[in-house]
């Protein structure tokens, strides 16, 4: 499983959410035994740098750090990884194929976010370590294929290791991964839920009060589909969108909304949030989230094993 291969306790990813996972974050989810990954969002090198360096005088364990690939600072944080010997970096938002031959050359090891086969089966012909197959049911910026469909063609398609992420938090959600074949699973949601996070507790019991019906996703009539719940701001967007012939006006409406949900604007603030948020019920410190996903996972794998030897006796 991945946790062996990157040297984690768990093989559980802390995705990289802007404004949220920072180099404080992103130790604490590695000192409890996940992987915590810096998000470098819209940020320039200089912060960058700034949050390895935090992150690293509070771990001695693997962490890593978020390229997103269309941030114009892209190409000097790209260097500042490097520089800092920061061992792992997944990417989003663009091509990561001329950032992975660099990285390993340092013997970095280059996981990219996917939303589709074609995608993984091109990073991994670039040299790839593993990819995180990414599901439409995540919070925030998502592709068009659900979890189940990308994760299980992605596992079929590529011979590297694949982290599954979108809808999983809980054992059973877990379990359904890993009937797939995946090497660990990447969560969101369910560490915005915790003690530790750097947000408001509005956003955290936003998250816990949730259900199944309350994110919507907005976004898609310009291609830029994004997964929040459903507030005032939400269903503004969605009036707005559907009368906007350009992308700009909508833009206007979210400046700064992102900020706003974490500190707590339930109003104007866009609450990035999966869509199974619905069966996250409580607020766990980030060691409880790994230990309960671990081990409800343990305690669920009865069901997946007795629907098996249900099978057995249909073909006896």
């Amino acid at each position: 499983m991945i946790n062996n291969l990157l040297g984690i306790k768990y093989p559980i990813f802390c995705g990289a959410m802007a404004n949220i996972t920072d180099g404080n974050f992103a130790s604490i989810v590695s000192n409890a035994g996940g992987l915590g990954i810096i998000a470098s969002g819209a940020n320039d090198s200089n912060w960058v740098r700034e949050q390895i360096r935090i992150c690293k005088s509070k771990t001695d364990r693997p962490f890593g750090v978020n390229l997103m690939l269309l941030s114009p600072y892209t190409d000097d944080i790209a260097k500042v990884i490097i520089e800092e010997g920061v061992p792992i970096v997944t990417t989003g938002a663009g091509s990561p194929n001329k950032y992975i031959k660099l990285f390993n050359e340092y013997n970095i090891k280059t996981i990219p976010v996917v939303g589709s086969v074609a995608f993984a089966i091109r990073a991994e012909r670039a040299g790839a370590f593993a990819v995180i197959a990414e599901g439409l049911e995540s919070g925030g910026h998502i592709g068009e294929e659900t979890t189940l469909v990308l994760v299980s063609e992605i596992v079929k398609s590529v011979n590297i290791p694949v982290i599954a992420a979108g809808g999983i938090v809980d054992g059973i959600t877990f379990n359904s991964m890993l009937s797939l074949g995946v090497s660990g699973i990447q969560c969101g949601s369910i560490f915005i839920a915790t003690k530790e996070a750097p947000v408001s507790d509005v956003y955290k019991n936003i998250i816990v009060e949730s259900r199944d019906i309350d994110t919507i996703v907005t976004g898609r009539k310009f291609s830029t589909p994004v997964r929040i719940y459903k507030n005032e701001l939400a269903r503004n967007y969605i009036e707005l969108e559907s009368k906007a012939s350009d992308r700009l006006e909508l833009e206007k409406l979210t400046i700064g909304s992102h900020r706003k949900a974490i500190d707590g604007d339930i109003k104007s603030g866009s609450f990035m949030m999966g869509q199974n948020s619905g069966l996250i019920t409580q607020i766990r410190t980030v060691k409880e989230v790994l230990e309960f996903l671990v081990n409800d996972a343990i305690k669920e794998k009865d069901k997946l094993f007795n629907s098996i030897e249900e099978l057995k006796k249909l073909i006896k």
